[in-house]
């Protein structure tokens, strides 16, 4: 991105703000009149509706007001932010919040451009699912407080339940496709669900799948992608076309699901099958499921750049987002029908029954039957893994 250089070049500065999260009475009561500019993605209408609940809530309880700025690109937010220190202007910026994560939050931590750490100090946090959910890295990037998870994604595999049964492993996936040839594919690398399909397949044949963790290296590469490579000559030739053609994207399979011309494809929406059977883009007896490992997932988060003259409203916004009654609502699929960032076993009994009253479709998972979520490889891997695909199976649109 245009902007890391300039990031990498910036000298450290500390969070500016007099905000204190572990005083959460002192926090409300400073947020209490103050105008929280959230710089957030506006392409969705009803993710637009959403963020509008949500200026309406804490505007009710807590006496903030939550401007919506839309965002197409979420590094003209990095931008501002770095515009301003470059400028001094190091407090009261023009932005109080950012939905973001991976590269940007990345750029933003390392150039000291973040308020914090805050998020593990919100209240709500207590609901947060540490262990089964990746709220704690970002892109193998330790969070460490600076940015507060809202939202889920998971990769989800969609199949014909008139011809399959759920499958528990990569290499059921690879005997099922060998029995059923032709039967079964992925979107063409480097399209982002192909390339996710490639991680997923790394993440749950390898022994220790931790060393993803970690910048691939000249030393390590080849050891660690042997397997895949393995598992992708064995698959190849039972693909549907024989792995001579491949989907463009995500969206052009779920038509060959229709079609009857396969019975087995992947998502990283676990709620969009729903949504195509509820608008009869798919059949009524298709279902998703994910392997008894995991399926890899990213969370959405929220940050704070370092000079936000409205830190503690924006902890206000960042907390009522984990909220029981904000998660649940996110997840509604006639609101967003996001993935919760929460732990079921943590909520009390009336919490939960907002989460199990929800209609998620007849084909999604409910969080519990979502289980595990693994975490993204580094980057560095992908960057090579989807370079090496092209020059090993590569075919032309």
């Amino acid at each position: 991105m245009k902007y890391l250089a300039l990031l990498a070049a910036v000298a450290a500065t500390p969070a500016w703000s007099q905000a204190d999260p572990t005083d959460w009475d002192a926090v409300t009561s400073a947020a209490q009149g103050q105008t929280v500019f959230w710089n957030a993605w506006g392409g969705s209408t009803t993710t637009n509706d959403f963020i509008a609940w949500v200026a309406e809530r804490v505007a009710e309880d807590y006496g903030v007001t939550l401007e919506h700025v839309k965002l197409t690109d979420t590094g003209d937010a990095v931008t501002r932010v770095l515009s301003e220190k470059q400028a001094g202007t190091d407090t009261d910026g023009a932005i109080d919040m950012i939905w973001i994560n991976g590269a940007n939050f990345a750029a933003m931590k390392e150039a000291d451009l973040l308020f914090g750490p805050f998020a593990e100090q919100l209240p709500n946090w207590q609901y947060v699912d540490v262990d089964g959910k990746t709220v704690q890295t970002d892109f193998t990037v330790p969070v460490e407080g600076y940015e507060s998870p809202w939202a889920m994604a998971q990769v989800v595999f969609v199949y014909d339940s008139a011809d399959m049964e759920p499958l528990g492993s990569m290499q059921s996936i690879l005997d099922w496709s060998t029995a059923n040839p032709g039967r079964f594919t992925y979107p063409q690398p480097p399209d982002f669900l192909g390339t996710t399909f490639l991680k997923q397949v790394l993440v749950d044949t390898l022994d220790d799948p931790n060393v993803l963790q970690s910048p691939a290296t000249d030393e390590n590469y080849d050891a660690v992608t042997a397997p895949l490579w393995d598992y992708l000559d064995a698959l190849t030739p039972t693909l549907w076309r024989e792995g001579r053609a491949y989907p463009a994207t995500g969206t052009a399979m779920f038509p060959l699901i229709a079609d009857e011309e396969l019975d087995l494809s992947i998502s990283f929406s676990p709620g969009a099958a729903s949504t195509a059977i509820a608008n009869s883009e798919l059949p009524d007896t298709v279902r998703t499921f994910v392997l008894d490992k995991g399926t890899i997932g990213n969370a959405s988060f929220v940050a704070i750049p370092y000079n936000s003259g409205s830190a503690e409203g924006a902890m206000v916004v960042a907390n009522f987002l984990m909220s029981p009654e904000a998660q649940a609502r996110a997840q509604d699929p006639d609101v967003l029908g996001y993935g919760t960032v929460l732990d079921m076993d943590k909520l009390d009994a009336d919490q939960r029954a907002a989460f199990d009253a929800l209609e998620l479709g007849v084909a999604t998972l409910s969080p519990a039957e979502l289980g595990t979520v693994q975490a993204e490889p580094h980057p560095s891997w992908m960057t090579r893994i989807a370079d090496d695909w092209v020059t090993r199976y590569g075919v032309a649109q």
